[in-house]
């Protein structure tokens, strides 16, 4: 699974630098509001994005980590907030699992 994440920030990391180099980072937001299309693409990233923070949210809740970092890199970034939260993720279970697990 690390292996996965490696693998898609740096293809993903490398494409959205190469668009940015393109149209900079202002470009690839009015590129989202050229046209209706674009506008629900746009509006589907931005759901989606507020989908994975609430989900982010409660896992860092449980496992007693620190979301904001992540949370700020989603808003401006998109998903290289989730992505980095996956990858850079201590393993084990979370604190609310192993508080059962002890029980």
């Amino acid at each position: 699974m690390r292996a996965v994440l490696i693998l898609v920030l740096a293809a993903f990391g490398a494409f959205s630098l190469a668009a940015m180099w393109q149209v900079g980072y202002l470009g690839i937001w009015q590129a989202g509001l050229a046209n209706w299309g674009a506008a629900q693409l746009l509006a589907d990233l931005v759901v989606m994005s507020l989908v994975v923070l609430f989900l982010l949210h409660r896992d860092a809740r449980s496992r007693g980590r620190t979301l904001w970092p992540y949370a700020l890199i989603t808003l401006a970034a998109g998903s290289f907030g989730p992505l980095l939260y996956l990858l850079l993720a201590p393993g084990g279970q979370p604190r609310d699992a192993r508080l059962t697990a002890a029980s």
